[in-house]
């Protein structure tokens, strides 16, 4: 295979192309004109030999290649980001620099804060940069992917643990739990309140066995908003621990027993990012919060 030489700005306005969804937006942003953006995309077609970009009166729109080429430029052009840091922190002793991390929402209220706290006392050089992200379709685990973020809190797989591509591991197991308005005398016969991202298939599948569970009647934007419908009276919901760790006074949380289904929650980076010392700083006391992770209290059923 024939080499390829691609220069730091030939990456940049790739992604700067991608991002604006422009030649024109993406110029503005480089500080260069519309035509040098231009030709350097086309320079740089013709040194992959593909298209990268669909152009049309509404822009430039990234290929399927040039969604690839794309994100591999994210990475590249990160990893010459932390070559800085990674070069710097040894001789003064220190760890600093950019750090940034995807986290579906209850992960963010919920598990990230402490964590982030810890961190930045032992490394205040280190500037955590948090981006929610719906876990839908590719969620946490595709921003990592596509080089916009350096590590994901993710929902993973029971099959496939951790996306291909990526590293990473469990950092816990959380149970669902069925939620209702405290004192109900039959929660399990109220209407159900759900949403996108509650869980994944498994859970699903579980879900589906269970005859007294009906199929929702309310679709709520997150669980925040779960939790106030049922808190209101509207409903029953399932939900994991994550989204109990801080219930309304009006919410009650029962067990669904032992045979309940559970959703693992785990972190994913690059391969080329894990062995990174603010990854692995941030690793670190993620695991070291684990075995103190707060259980919400539920009552039998």
């Amino acid at each position: 295979m024939t080499s390829v030489d691609l220069a730091p700005q030939e990456l940049r306005t790739l992604v700067a192309v991608a991002e604006e969804g422009s030649f024109s937006a993406a110029a503005v942003r480089l500080d260069a004109t519309q035509s040098a953006v231009s030709h350097a995309v086309r320079g740089i077609e013709r040194k992959l030999g593909v298209v990268l970009f669909e152009r049309g009166r509404y822009g430039a729109r990234p290929t399927a290649a040039g969604e690839r080429a794309v994100a591999h430029a994210r990475r590249v052009l990160r990893l010459l980001d932390v070559l800085v840091a990674e070069t710097r922190g040894p001789a003064t002793g220190t760890i600093e620099g950019v750090l940034r991390i995807a986290a579906f929402r209850s992960a963010a209220l919920h598990l990230l804060p402490r964590a982030l706290e810890s961190l930045a006392a032992r490394h205040p050089g280190i500037e955590a940069t948090v981006t929610v992200i719906r876990e839908l379709g590719a969620g946490t685990a595709g921003e990592v992917a596509a080089g916009r973020a350096d590590l994901g809190i993710a929902t993973l797989g029971t099959g496939s643990p951790v996306p291909a591509g990526l590293v990473g591991d469990v950092l816990l197991e959380e149970p669902y739990s069925l939620v209702h308005l405290a004192g109900h005398p039959a929660p399990r016969s109220l209407p159900l309140v759900d949403w996108m991202e509650n869980c994944g298939s498994s859970t699903r599948a579980w879900w589906a066995a269970q005859d007294w569970i009906p199929a929702a009647t309310v679709r709520a934007e997150d669980d925040g908003a779960v939790l106030s419908m049922v808190g209101s009276g509207l409903g029953m919901a399932i939900m994991p621990a994550l989204s109990l760790t801080a219930v309304p006074p009006a919410v009650e949380i029962t067990d669904l027993g032992p045979a309940r289904p559970t959703r693992t929650v785990g972190y994913v980076t690059t391969p080329e990012l894990a062995a990174t010392s603010a990854v692995r700083a941030l690793v670190r006391e993620l695991r070291s919060l684990h075995p103190r992770a707060r259980k919400p209290q539920v009552t039998a059923v």
